[in-house]
């Protein structure tokens, strides 16, 4: 990968902040001034050298090797370019983030894509509580963009999620899109309890084992959905199983709700 490289030295004690370190903001940089930059590390500000070894030199793309579970807010609010983890992340993976693409070979922390409103995001690993979701005492969550994971997805994915997509092709937690008001998450393993909890609009898609709605929710019977071919088909060029997603029928089992909260929201079930 030609670009800049961050190699971490070891894992730290404390939490470190990456945010300041994205392609945009380093641009023409050279590796040592890099190195000098400075990086929230608990309560005291260090520089980036003291926790990585820096080679290269700056550009579109930025790769960071090694136990990352410790350093938070990697690639926060990146619009262009493209961040590559060769390991796992903490906390808020790519929080605020508008373009671009990142990309973790491990798993990531609570509030991945946390407030994302584009550009692509793709976890191998699982994704821990939150992902897609708003920050506490906020009421906007995920509002574009595309979330990829190949593993399972923690609690309350999609909280308050406005638009946008979530691709999940393991389990998801309890609450998967609660307070959910626009989107679409779609999963190809089993969900927790109480999917679409208190969600206004949006759709939730399960194409693995059928969810258990809560009893907020209206069933809306079998019937056949047309659209789902074009979306099957929109998913065709994603780095995901979902790629490769066949179906022979269009017929699924849908619920409407949260009818507690005035929602429109929607479960489908959509067997293979």
């Amino acid at each position: 990968m030609n670009g800049l490289v961050l190699r971490l030295r070891s894992a730290p004690a404390f939490r470190l902040d990456l945010s300041p370190l994205t392609p945009e903001r380093l641009a023409g940089q050279s590796a040592e001034a890099v190195a000098r930059l400075e990086l929230a590390y608990g309560r005291r500000k260090v520089p980036v050298g003291e926790w990585f070894e820096v080679r290269g030199a700056a550009g579109p793309r930025l790769l960071i090797e090694g136990d990352c579970t410790r350093v938070d807010r990697i690639g926060a609010g990146l619009s262009d370019g493209e961040i590559r983890v060769e390991g796992s992340v903490g906390a808020y993976l790519g929080i605020g983030m508008r373009g671009g693409r990142i990309e973790v070979s491990g798993n990531t922390d609570a509030y991945t894509a946390c407030g994302l409103a584009g550009g692509v995001v793709k976890v191998a690993g699982d994704a821990g509580d939150y992902l897609g979701g708003a920050l506490p005492g906020e009421h906007r969550g995920m509002r574009g963009g595309a979330v990829i994971v190949g593993g399972r997805l923690g609690d309350r994915a999609g909280d308050h999620m406005r638009r946008g997509l979530i691709l999940a092709e393991g389990e998801c937690g309890q609450y998967c899109g609660s307070r959910m008001q626009g989107g679409t998450i779609a999963t190809l393993g089993r969900c927790g309890a109480r999917p679409g909890y208190a969600m206004r609009r949006g759709t939730l898609l399960f194409a693995g084992p059928p969810p258990a709605p809560g009893p907020t929710f209206n069933d809306g019977g079998e019937l056949s959905l047309g659209f789902l071919v074009l979306l099957a088909r929109a998913w065709k060029d994603l780095p995901s199983r979902f790629a490769s997603l066949s179906r022979s029928s269009v017929r699924v089992q849908r619920w409407v709700g949260d009818l507690a909260f005035g929602g429109e929201g929607e479960l489908i079930h959509w067997p293979g």
